[in-house]
């Protein structure tokens, strides 16, 4: 069951259009997976529709076909990926799983690089998405944990498929998570069959225990040579 969703002015934002590229991508692939937040972006659309055009209101007909016609330049493939092709597949592979995407993530199926090993039963592979931004699939296997970190910017962070646990929370598939500056934390995937998320970094991760902080300056390289910054 989904648990954690982008605030409601977020999902506002994210109809009008006025959020950064990379989180409204985030939102749009949580939307999804969440029946309840995709419900919600349909009311605000019929919302902002009628505040734009009051006469709306008096004619349901036109209204209905004002919100189809927003969502299907929303869910417009080539908006959000040019190249983007319908027979391209919605399954990622890794050690023989197979994880479906959702749809909006599906559209950069042919941007995801190759998988790399991290550290223990860590795994990750980028996902060119533009917009200034460091997005990469990450798995952690069974017993798996990400050393402890703290950001120096925004993190947004999509579960796809399993759950973890991070500062006492369980987050399971379709959970979204928004941290900043102010946490330091350490996801993991202990007493869980793995769990496959996305994440979306705008400054690079700073890690803050162990010999993981001897990496800070590689993790600022790889930040800048993977966004161009």
């Amino acid at each position: 069951m989904i648990k954690h969703h982008p605030s409601e002015s977020a999902l506002r934002s994210f109809v009008e259009g006025a959020l950064p590229s990379t989180k409204a991508i985030l939102i749009s692939a949580h939307c999804d997976m969440c029946p309840t937040c995709l419900s919600k972006t349909r009311s605000f659309t019929e919302s902002i529709a009628v505040d734009m055009f009051p006469d709306l209101r008096q004619n349901p007909t036109i209204l209905r076909e004002y919100i189809s016609m927003f969502e299907s330049i929303t869910n417009d493939s080539t908006l959000l990926n040019p190249s983007y092709s319908q027979t391209l597949d919605t399954r990622i592979t890794l050690d023989g799983r197979e994880f479906v995407l959702p749809a909006t993530l599906a559209r950069f199926a042919d941007r995801i690089g190759e998988w790399s090993h991290l550290a223990g039963k860590l795994w990750h592979a980028s996902v060119n998405i533009g917009g200034g931004s460091l997005a990469q699939f990450i798995y952690m296997d069974r017993g798996a944990s990400v050393p402890e970190h703290t950001h120096k910017g925004n993190e947004l962070t999509l579960v796809i498929n399993g759950k973890f646990t991070d500062g006492g929370k369980c987050y399971e598939s379709g959970d979204f998570i928004e941290l900043n500056q102010q946490h330091t934390h350490m996801p993991t995937a202990e007493n869980y069959e793995g769990c496959l998320v996305v994440t979306m970094l705008d400054m690079p991760l700073h890690f803050t225990s162990g010999w993981a902080m001897l990496i800070n300056p590689l993790s600022q390289l790889y930040f800048k040579v993977n966004t161009n910054n």
